[in-house]
């Protein structure tokens, strides 16, 4: 099978758990304390990745300069796009309780909450693409890693468009769109890289890797807090080492 279409199937398989974890948050009355602690264990699986995957294999392969500015350049990207949705009501968009505004309180707010989601979950596409580059098959650490974190994103998210009102034919709209475009940004990812020099896929991979790092403090970690308050620390530090775990076994 191509590289390319390997890397759209897992970006497709990856933005799948958007879905699967907006279903529950739909038809399954889980608690919020759950939704919570799941929440806090994804970021804690994240940072492992970012910190023993992403942000090592960058800057071994092209430098620490490339890195540096890659990450922080996606980091600040992140954070101006993060800002001008916010201001049209997408600030909370993984939120589960009633934080979300309707469209009647804020009109566009579903637009931004649904190009919100979209932020968050292509660089964590493009970054499973992009391992596939290496030759020596996917990522399986960063895989997991990003499986794992998108359950409670869409979980939570859900649950907030939900309480908002928000009908089901736009929850699954979204969230079906957004693992479908997961998927294409594995595959372009990969197209557009392809034979790239060691320093360029560097960079895009910092850049990916800082997008991520900034939408966990800015979107999941205080949706965790919100609940599990004093234990979000302990959580995120047991998906931390899990994933630090399968990535020492794979």
């Amino acid at each position: 099978m191509a590289v390319w279409l390997q890397a759209g199937l897992w970006g497709l398989l990856a933005g799948g758990a958007l879905v699967i974890g907006a279903a529950a948050a739909w038809f399954l009355a889980v608690p919020r304390g759950v939704v919570a602690g799941i929440m806090a264990f994804g970021a804690g699986v994240l940072i492992s990745a970012l910190a023993f995957d992403l942000v090592d294999e960058a800057e071994t392969t092209g430098g620490l300069m490339p890195t540096v500015i890659g990450f922080l350049g996606g980091a600040g990207v992140y954070v101006a796009a993060n800002v001008v949705l916010a201001r049209r009501g997408g600030r909370h968009r993984k939120r589960s309780q009633d934080q979300q505004p309707s469209e009647a309180e804020q009109r566009g707010s579903g637009a931004a909450i649904a190009v919100g989601a979209l932020l968050d979950g292509i660089p964590e596409s493009v970054v499973l693409g992009l391992s596939l580059l290496s030759g020596q098959g996917i990522g399986v650490a960063v895989l997991v890693a990003i499986f794992i974190s998108n359950l409670p994103e869409g979980l939570s998210s859900a649950a907030g468009m939900k309480r908002s009102g928000r009908p089901a034919s736009y929850v699954f709209g979204v969230w079906v769109a957004i693992a479908v475009a997961s998927g294409l940004a594995g595959l372009l990812g990969v197209l557009l890289l392809d034979g790239a020099s060691p320093a360029t896929v560097a960079v895009i991979t910092a850049v990916a890797a800082g997008a991520i790092l900034a939408m966990i403090a800015d979107t999941m970690i205080p949706e965790a807090f919100e609940r599990t308050q004093l234990y979000t620390g302990l959580i995120a530090t047991i998906g931390f080492i899990t994933a630090f775990t399968v990535e020492r076994l794979g």
